[in-house]
């Protein structure tokens, strides 16, 4: 991993795209067992509408608008969503640099920093989808415990449902192992989150009308509310990107660029407006004293309670396979044969050795630690925040630095600091809100 961005001065992107690598059977392709160079836009835009209108939005109405209110609320909402758009929609313009496709985003700060930066990103990004699927299997088992509490009094563990949740996680990466073959499934998907969020605000329109004695006090001291407002960023920035925009790109056919950002339009449109409208109505709904599971609310009726929390499993067991797609493909990529087939002969129990590992560990941890908003100011802060805005704006000034006008570089320059700076105060507030609840709650907690 040498530095080579003195001689990558400018980028030519349909000239580097017809350079780029076709498919995995190409002499000079990426090295993967994954599949490359293969999906058309709309699959890979249908599949980021769908995966960020996940179970993680039914915590945002308390992880966002609460802590911020509604006039900073709306504002950061907007700001920040644009900004991770910006960040997201520069970072695809590197997929190519001279000629070189750059399937994983480790690499490409490798090869334009050096390997202290390569490893750097390996740790900020793995740390970021592991702690995402966790947040997954959490939120799979708290559903499936909010169906059992609508028929019982005395409902089972929480830790009975994350097992459940990560048994099922696992079948589905099992036999659906990369983000390519998700396309049989983005069908059903796009008709579970549909139907569950049209379900869903249904219910909260009925109760927000219903509920005249809603309160949106920010309480608090004046230090605290300041922890919490960075908090609620941090989920902001959760909420629209997943550290990953590289490995997704990798997927898509040429041109690639053009395409994964016709694909961003598709999200920052019709996906922006499912989750932040739900996000925006449940706090409306409920005002403070909301959920950070947003249908422990709902007041019914009761098969309205089930079936919300039921399609939200359902989908999540397809949502989540495209968030930890990139340890899937390190992993597939060391201990499978690429050039067999990924369920043929030995590969098969390779695979299904190395999922269950990687599944098992994640279910033990998510059942040990079931405290879900931490997990999401967490994954916001210290990892994804460079990831999302200060790695980008680096590669812009080591590869087109000496060709951009003076504005453009102090912009990047701006950027990279303020991220920074934005980094260390987002950790900080999600380090205390964590030890706070470490005060509260004990290991293997029925939460």
């Amino acid at each position: 991993m040498e530095v080579e961005g003195a001689k990558s001065q400018s980028l030519s992107l349909e000239q580097d795209q017809e350079k780029g690598s076709q498919n995995v059977g190409d002499e000079h392709a990426p090295h993967t067992a994954h599949t490359i160079d293969h999906d058309s836009w709309q699959q890979v835009g249908l599949m980021l509408v769908t995966s960020f209108n996940c179970g993680w939005i039914l915590t945002f109405s308390n992880l966002i608008m609460v802590p911020l209110g509604w006039t900073w609320g709306i504002l950061c909402l907007v700001v920040v969503g644009f900004y991770t758009a910006y960040g997201n929609w520069l970072l695809a313009a590197f997929h190519f640099i001279d000629g070189k496709r750059f399937i994983r985003y480790r690499d490409l700060m490798g090869f334009t920093y050096g390997k202290k930066l390569y490893h750097v990103t390996w740790i900020f990004q793995f740390l970021t989808l592991l702690l995402g699927n966790m947040g997954f299997i959490l939120l799979g088992g708290k559903a499936l415990k909010e169906i059992n509490s609508e028929f019982s009094d005395s409902p089972l563990r929480l830790q009975f449902y994350i097992v459940i949740t990560g048994a099922a996680y696992f079948v589905f990466a099992f036999f659906i192992p990369t983000i390519s073959a998700m396309r049989n499934w983005l069908g059903a998907s796009a008709i579970l989150t549909l139907s569950y969020i049209v379900l869903l605000l249904i219910v909260l329109v009925k109760d927000g009308k219903a509920n005249s004695d809603k309160n949106y006090e920010i309480s608090g001291s004046e230090v605290r509310k300041v922890f919490n407002a960075f908090g609620a960023i941090s989920a902001i920035i959760v909420a629209n990107t997943g550290g990953l925009l590289l490995e997704i790109q990798s997927t898509l056919r040429k041109p690639a660029v053009k395409n994964m950002r016709k694909a961003l339009y598709s999200q920052y449109t019709v996906g922006v407006m499912f989750y932040y409208g739900v996000t925006v109505l449940g706090y409306w709904a409920y005002g403070s004293l909301v959920s950070s599971y947003l249908p422990e609310n709902l007041s019914g009726p009761r098969w309205i309670n089930v079936l919300v929390n039921a399609i939200n499993f359902l989908q999540s067991i397809i949502s989540q396979h495209m968030f930890v797609a990139p340890i899937h493909e390190t992993l597939d990529t060391k201990f499978l044969d690429i050039k067999k087939g990924m369920h043929s002969g030995e590969n098969f129990k390779r695979l299904f050795l190395v999922r269950g590992v990687f599944f098992s560990g994640n279910t033990l941890v998510a059942a040990a630690f079931p405290f879900m908003g931490d997990f999401v100011n967490l994954l916001g802060s210290f990892s994804l925040v460079p990831l999302t805005f200060m790695f980008p704006s680096m590669v812009f000034i080591k590869v087109k630095g000496k060709i951009a006008t003076r504005e453009k570089k102090a912009w990047h320059w701006f950027n990279i600091i303020f991220s920074f700076l934005l980094t260390i105060a987002t950790t900080i507030s999600a380090v205390r809100l964590i030890v706070d609840n470490i005060q509260k709650y004990h290991f293997f907690a029925d939460a």
